[in-house]
């Protein structure tokens, strides 16, 4: 489902289990990867992160900088249709979400 971005019922066929036991073993597994890396890299930034990546990052030459970033147009099926046009990406032709990701030298994201 979270490679894929396809509906919990679509695993069924492939992996043999059953819609409400697939969303409970996602709950499960994203419940477990909060636990164990939500202290660490799930966090806002404190002023000392801040300042130890901006050290960084200046003796890499990128003065400044906090980290590399990435985003990509995610497809929203089912977006209401009173938000249709504000979802409306000219390039795609359909309603998209942006995400947006920062991650540091060290893969904090």
């Amino acid at each position: 489902m979270l490679a894929y971005g396809v509906a919990a019922d679509a695993c069924d066929e492939y992996v043999k289990i059953g819609e409400k036991t697939t969303l409970e073993c996602l709950c499960k597994f994203c419940e477990g990867i909060i636990s164990i890396f939500e202290k660490g890299y799930m966090r806002r930034a404190s002023a000392e992160d801040l300042q130890r990546l901006h050290h960084v990052g200046s003796e890499r030459g990128f003065p400044r900088i906090v980290g590399s970033i990435d985003c990509m147009h995610w497809q929203w099926k089912n977006c209401p249709k009173a938000w249709k046009r504000q979802f409306t990406s000219g390039q795609k032709g359909t309603t998209t979400v942006i995400l947006e990701a920062v991650a540091s030298y060290d893969l904090w994201i």
